[in-house]
């Protein structure tokens, strides 16, 4: 016998937890199933809407202006600017993060010694933005290799900030291994134990060694690593002994605003009464015009899973959700057409960074997010797409990835919700 739900949503990244937390708003069942850990962990942690247009390298200032500048087969020009504005009220709504209410990007200093532009912050980092003005100190820990504070310090003073940028090295209080990954400085910093050394708890030291070289700075920087889970209560407490604004640097993976952001967005599921599964894949499917079932993989058996509708929402290229060998793209469980050169040569650019198709692979949809056939038919009558599984963009060139998975996450799961009949 299948297990039964109203939605049942294919894939645990931004996209899917968004698909099933709008479904779960319109009070029907929904189920979250999810091969991998999200790729949020992965993230920066940043919500990036649209921080470039193709082939432009001036940074947009206003995300929704610019839609209207993208080709039609964009994933923002398939829904349209209200409903991308929807969609993120809805997120602001769920998550806490700073910039809800306004429409324009602020630019925020990252731990490669640039400054990106990005959509919604975590609040641990938006006195790091650009518009800020004051003077900066960029501080890191030897011995996470993973933030030079001298060298993003000397890269943003290069690139012409408009003010004075420092970057300093401390040593870790709390002697660690050299291959120490993030999430332990994290752990203990929110643990906060005693130094023996100085006589002070973890927090003290650093920010007293912080505050002896903060000097005229008018706010300091620090790796993202003040807590596994909630940072608020930790940087107020720097705050209070160094004088000034302090803020996390997003680092690369593994990242810990990232981590935060999925455990957020956990909870909001829980609390939403949706169902999740993780670990298992989904491995076929009984479908004709219309998905009647999918099979999940358990203990080498194929559990079978029913709903009244469904939301594909596996990744791209690199998730996954789309596969690739040497003749063709595809997409390995419901068969959905992805759109591609026949000539492998046409994949890509023969510059490095030039345009290349291949980051746009994806599935086409129609303004329902349904997936469409070769000859723009409907696919199946009850099937959604939604994230990096759509084709159209170059989230990687654009900034624009967790803002399409937001965007078409909430439009795929309030179509789903409406479906159910």
């Amino acid at each position: 016998m299948a297990i039964e739900s109203d939605v049942l949503v294919i894939g645990g990244g931004l996209a899917g937890m968004m698909s099933a937390l709008t479904a779960a708003d319109q009070g029907v069942s929904v189920r979250l199933i999810s091969y991998k850990q999200s790729t949020l962990r992965q993230a920066s942690g940043l919500i990036d809407l649209l921080g470039y247009l193709p082939g432009d390298q001036t940074p947009v200032v206003s995300p929704y202006e610019a839609i209207g500048a993208l080709p039609a087969e964009h994933p923002y020009a398939i829904l349209g600017t209200d409903r991308v504005r929807a969609a993120m009220d809805r997120f602001d709504a769920a998550v806490g993060y700073d910039g809800a209410g306004t429409e324009l990007n602020t630019l925020v200093a990252t731990h490669a010694g640039g400054f990106k532009p990005t959509f919604r912050t975590p609040k641990s980092v938006t006195a790091g933005a650009l518009a800020d003005g004051g003077s900066m100190l960029l501080v890191g820990f030897d011995p996470i290799a993973d933030f030079d504070a001298p060298f993003a310090a000397a890269m943003l003073s290069e690139a012409g900030v408009p003010f004075e940028v420092r970057g300093e090295t401390l040593p870790f209080p709390v002697e660690q291994a050299s291959d120490a990954g993030i999430g332990r400085f994290a752990a203990l910093i929110e643990e906060d134990p005693a130094v023996p050394a100085t006589g002070r708890s973890l927090r003290e030291t650093i920010a007293t060694a912080i505050g002896a070289l903060a000097g005229d700075a008018a706010r300091v920087g620090l790796p993202a690593i003040l807590g596994t889970q909630e940072s608020a209560a930790i940087i107020a407490e720097l705050e209070a002994e160094v004088g000034v604004p302090v803020f996390e640097v997003p680092m690369g993976p593994p990242s810990m605003l990232g981590s935060r952001l999925e455990a957020e967005l956990h909870a909001a599921l829980d609390a939403a009464g949706v169902s999740m599964e993780l670990g298992n894949p989904v491995v076929d499917a009984d479908a004709d015009d219309r998905i009647d079932a999918v099979y999940v993989e358990k203990n080498h058996a194929q559990v079978p899973y029913a709903a009244a509708e469904y939301v594909l929402a596996t990744g791209g290229l690199v998730g996954k959700g789309v596969g690739s060998d040497r003749s063709q793209v595809y997409e390995p469980i419901f068969g959905c057409h992805v759109p591609q050169p026949q000539d492998r040569s046409e994949w890509y650019d023969d510059e490095v960074f030039g345009t290349h198709l291949f980051p746009r692979f994806g599935v086409e949809v129609g303004a329902d997010l349904r997936p469409r056939t070769s000859n723009g038919a409907v696919e199946y009558e009850n099937l959604r797409a939604a994230g990096s599984i759509i084709g159209g963009a170059d989230f990687a060139k654009e900034k624009s990835g967790s803002g399409i998975s937001i965007a078409t996450g909430v439009a795929a799961g309030n179509a789903a919700a409406e479906g159910v009949a």
